[in-house]
């Protein structure tokens, strides 16, 4: 998909999702499920108790798709994100986001990312739609960089209120699977930490002191 007119069923932005990863052809990558709570208790020490709720796990969701220079610093570039064209519906907030992002490969490089947000808030997930090109809020055409391919991500939430779960998968359009990229990600999922924006929501949304343990 390359652009969205207003006024499109916004369901199909996660359906796109959903047909990109049943192409075998694309390369596809999906974290573990991770206990916010257990991994908090296993790897941190913070200022008071803290059980972190499902519904903070949305909330910081939504926050980070409006806002994903504060929120995910180490890959955007501070001052790049704008957001536009934004619209509501009866399950969720649809938008059009644009930034400058480190490129998988070569994280010393930044590439124009142009994406497609629809955030569902019935089912507490957030589809990020790739695009090659979309129009900007003056209405001009803005194209994505050519460092890497297109791709498309879910964030999702899990669980129950108590012990929710941070869920996400990508899907790069690409014409072969990239066992480079595949490396990337099977990094990703060895760390133990928390995703960086869930340690800045805790730190300054929850204004609570927060410490990693040491390995």
């Amino acid at each position: 998909m390359t652009e969205m007119t207003p006024g499109t069923d916004t369901s199909e932005l996660e359906a796109e999702f959903e047909r990109a990863w049943a192409d075998t052809a694309h390369t596809r990558a999906q974290l573990p499920d991770r206990d916010v709570n257990q991994v908090l208790a296993a790897w941190y020490q913070t200022s008071k108790p803290l059980v972190f709720t499902r519904t903070m796990l949305w909330d910081v969701e939504v926050r980070k798709a409006y806002k994903p220079g504060e929120y995910i610093p180490f890959v955007v570039h501070a001052g790049s994100a704008h957001v536009w064209d934004r619209q509501a519906n009866a399950g969720g907030d649809y938008f059009l986001r644009s930034s400058e992002q480190r490129l998988w490969l070569r994280p010393g490089e930044y590439g124009t990312v142009l994406e497609q947000v629809y955030l569902n808030h019935q089912e507490q997930k957030a589809t990020f739609i790739g695009a090659s090109s979309v129009t900007d809020a003056a209405g001009h055409q803005v194209r994505a960089g050519t460092g890497q391919p297109i791709f498309h991500v879910e964030h999702s939430v899990g669980g129950s209120e108590s012990r929710p779960l941070n869920r996400w998968r990508i899907v790069h359009l690409t014409r072969t699977v990239d066992d480079r990229l595949l490396d990337v990600f099977s990094s990703m999922a060895q760390a133990v930490w928390l995703p960086e924006y869930i340690e800045i929501y805790i730190r300054r949304d929850l204004d609570m002191e927060l410490i990693r343990r040491e390995p």
